[in-house]
């Protein structure tokens, strides 16, 4: 896994600590600006659905929604993540208390976006002894 981080201010400790962050926690955007509108929305959709499940009356349901959004949005966006260094606080909050401003990330995994072709195990073996 590689990780680069974009920032302003700061040092290169935050930095390695954001970068170790980034690597571990996997988070889908920088920001709830910068997820994709389509997923926010099949998101919300799939919370409405197991909120409406549970039989609750709609203005219940949108207040539901709203904290499970929120909660959603600590999961994947870097800046409202609970950083992995310190907990208590978010790697926003962390990287503004250090002075810096964190302006993009780019992480690699070896493999990723490479497609694997998978075949039938017992029909690969009997393509092999039919010669």
């Amino acid at each position: 896994i590689g990780v680069l981080v974009a920032m302003t201010g700061g040092d290169e400790t935050l930095g390695k600590q954001i970068a170790m962050h980034i690597a571990a926690v996997n988070p889908a955007s920088l920001s709830e600006d910068d997820l994709d509108p389509a997923v926010v929305e099949k998101e919300k959709q799939v919370q409405m659905d197991i909120a409406r499940e549970s039989g609750k009356p709609e203005a219940v349901i949108e207040k539901m929604i709203s904290g499970r959004m929120q909660k959603y949005m600590s999961e994947v966006t870097l800046l409202n993540q609970a950083f992995v260094v310190n907990p208590d606080v978010t790697v926003g909050a962390a990287a503004k208390e250090a002075g810096a401003t964190i302006t993009g990330f780019v992480r690699l995994e070896v493999g990723e976006g490479i497609e694997v072709v998978k075949e039938d195990f017992a029909a690969e073996v009997a393509k092999a002894a039919k010669g």
